[in-house]
């Protein structure tokens, strides 16, 4: 066999490894409900969960909790199914947190407590459509 076969074989066998590993790192979008069974089971895998941020009937947020140092926090996250939900996360809170639209949290369960590694927001002035007018 030639060489240059054998060197073609053994990148392809990396290339393979590479994919294989990145495809088992991946986590899914899931509810409270289904990444807390999910841990119960003992699946330790990060999830995304999508949801938003508690609100009362006024639309202030409710159940934001800064630690006393300001460098980690909980808040009250709603998911898409209504399931209101505890989540810490061990970072000071990021900037526009609260004018947030939707929160995706990326973590898992840690007993009664999801613990978020990761926090991505959308923010609604990113993303509204806006109108200008001009005076003629």
């Amino acid at each position: 066999m030639k060489k240059s076969y054998i060197v073609a074989l053994v990148v392809i066998a990396v290339a393979v490894g590479v994919i294989l590993s990145l495809a088992g790192s991946t986590s899914s979008y899931v509810t409270f409900g289904e990444a807390y069974s999910r841990a119960t089971s003992g699946d330790a895998s990060k999830v995304h969960v999508v949801g938003e941020l508690k609100k009362d009937v006024a639309g202030e947020i409710l159940g934001i909790h800064p630690s006393g140092d300001k460098l980690s926090f909980t808040f009250l996250m709603v998911d898409e199914n209504g399931q209101e939900q505890k989540v810490f996360y061990n970072e000071p809170m990021p900037p526009d947190f609260q004018r947030s639209e939707k929160v995706v949290v990326i973590g898992n369960y840690n007993d009664e407590l999801f613990v978020a590694s990761k926090i991505l927001m959308k923010c609604p002035s990113k993303y509204q459509e806006q109108t200008l007018e001009a005076e003629l």
